[in-house]
């Protein structure tokens, strides 16, 4: 699922995954669980730290920490009255957060490892 950043942020308008900034003594997973339900309102069970990446942008350099999360309850509402797209790949949204891409890349390489995977099993 991406989201649209929104009005009144630096980027407003470019899509991301949502999520967002780590307040003072938050683990990764408790942040996540903040901004989700700040943003969309909703409880997610657990998250899975997947990969860290750090993205140079011109105001400030970021460490993005990405999370899988498989469970989640309640209904979505965009509590910042951002637009949200649940995409497949490749994405049909536009323009793309420039930290959003290597986790695009990282899913198609996952997409592909499972597809081949498959593939190989099916004809074995």
């Amino acid at each position: 699922m991406l989201t649209s950043r929104p009005s009144g942020k630096v980027y407003a308008g470019y899509w991301e995954f949502p999520g967002g900034k780590l307040e003072a003594g938050e683990s990764v997973e408790q942040a996540l669980k903040r901004e989700l339900c700040e943003e969309l309102g909703i409880e997610i069970a657990a998250a899975q730290l997947w990969k860290t990446e750090m993205v140079d942008y011109p105001h400030a350099l970021v460490c993005l920490h990405f999370c899988k999360v498989e469970q989640w309850s309640g209904s979505l509402q965009m509590r910042e009255q951002q637009s949200f797209s649940w995409a497949q790949l490749p994405v049909q949204v536009a323009p793309i957060l420039a930290g959003t891409v290597p986790v695009l890349q990282w899913l198609a390489q996952e997409r592909e490892y499972v597809n081949a995977t498959l593939f190989i099993a099916d004809n074995a």
